[in-house]
């Protein structure tokens, strides 16, 4: 088998989340540790993720007694357990309009979802379909985008940050298309404790570290 180049070597190892040696796999691993801890019962509730891929929990330590996704994209999933819908997180089909859940979970999605409103929104619909919640967010205040891999990407001006998108080797959003790397960076913004707190007030705001600081934020209720 070709050895792959170095930098797809290095994207791998440090962001491939289906490589159980990679970094992305291992903190996934870690947060589904903190996930089991506060809802040690897991196995027995119904789940609503938004924003979901049927992959993260194909490789779940634990299987939800019942599980929906919702998702912009189509998916095709081979396990006829996990229930796809396709549809926005902020205004969900009708589907869904009168189905409550025992969880609503959702991974690095918030910051996608689109400026305050959109975010406004999508907090509401997670306090309406679920007892509790799990809303986990890369956190803006540290130090490397998860998104990209570059350090301090998300404190630089729109322009610089689609340039870096074009030319930086690293991430998930690799393009030479200057229309798609910027409607990358668009659709990315990432919040920060205090944000987070403010959509949703009412839950407690917990943390995944590495090296001391602060890789993610997760709202639990």
């Amino acid at each position: 088998m070709a050895r792959l180049p170095l930098v797809q070597q290095v994207t791998n190892a440090v962001a491939d989340p289906y490589d159980p040696r990679s970094l992305s796999a291992r903190a996934r691993a870690r947060r589904w540790d903190l996930l089991l801890r506060r809802f040690p019962n897991l196995g027995s509730m119904r789940v609503l993720d938004l924003g979901g891929m049927w992959q993260m929990w194909a490789a779940a330590p634990v299987r939800p007694e019942g599980l929906t996704l919702l998702n912009l994209f189509a998916q095709d999933s081979p396990e006829d357990w996990i229930e796809i819908l396709e549809g926005d997180a902020c205004d969900p089909p009708a589907a869904l309009r009168h189905e409550h859940f025992d969880l609503v979970f959702s991974n690095s999605v918030i910051e996608h979802v689109g400026g305050p409103w959109r975010r406004r929104r999508f907090a509401q619909v997670v306090e309406d379909h679920g007892d509790h919640h799990w809303i986990q967010t890369p956190n803006r205040w540290f130090p490397i985008e998860p998104h990209y891999l570059f350090p301090g990407f998300q404190y630089l001006p729109v322009e610089t940050r689609a340039a870096v998108a074009m030319h930086w080797p690293l991430g998930h959003n690799k393009t030479t298309n200057p229309r798609v790397a910027l409607g990358g960076v668009l659709s990315t913004d990432l919040l920060g404790a205090r944000e987070l707190r403010h959509y949703f007030p009412d839950s407690e705001v917990t943390f995944e570290r590495v090296l001391g600081l602060r890789k993610s934020l997760i709202a639990v209720r």
